[in-house]
């Protein structure tokens, strides 16, 4: 008897805390995402892996001095995006850190954290010191140079 191929498998991955050894393999990460490459600190790092133990994703939860936390750092090796990566570390973060919980991106990837039940920031709304301050950066650089694509700030 013959048995038919699994279609649309999905290989394993697993997720594990990140280790010394990562930090280099985080910053080449971030940077290759054209993510903010500050605060890359391993030790808050939830590091994706493949079966042969080859990083695949990565994703850090931050903290700043005014008490707040921002999900930061998502990122996800080319080949495999699309496959369920982003999902678990966002998941596996969000049940870590638990709310509140702040995320900063591209206006373009707001529908993508919606889904995972983050919501915009109001522009009235008061944020937490550390957000509010980018916030005004960000609204001083959108006036400057009148990008089509806005910086969102967003909380679970």
């Amino acid at each position: 008897m013959q048995q038919t191929p699994q279609l649309n498998a999905t290989p394993a991955f697993t997720l594990r805390p990140a280790q010394a050894t990562d930090q280099e393999i985080i910053r080449r990460f971030v940077r290759g995402a054209g993510l903010n490459p500050t605060g890359l600190a391993w030790p808050r790092f939830v590091m994706a892996v493949d079966p042969q133990g080859q990083v695949i994703g990565c994703a850090q939860v931050k903290p700043h001095r005014d008490g707040s936390r921002e999900f930061a750092s998502l990122v996800v090796a080319e080949a495999w995006r699309g496959r369920g990566v982003a999902r678990v570390l966002i998941e596996h973060l969000k049940a870590a850190a638990g709310p509140p919980l702040y995320l900063m991106c591209g206006s373009r990837l707001v529908p993508l954290y919606e889904k995972f039940g983050f919501r915009e920031v109001d522009q009235d709304e008061p944020l937490p010191a550390y957000f509010h301050r980018i916030r005004r950066l960000a609204s001083l650089f959108v006036r400057l140079k009148r990008p089509a694509e806005y910086l969102a700030i967003m909380v679970w």
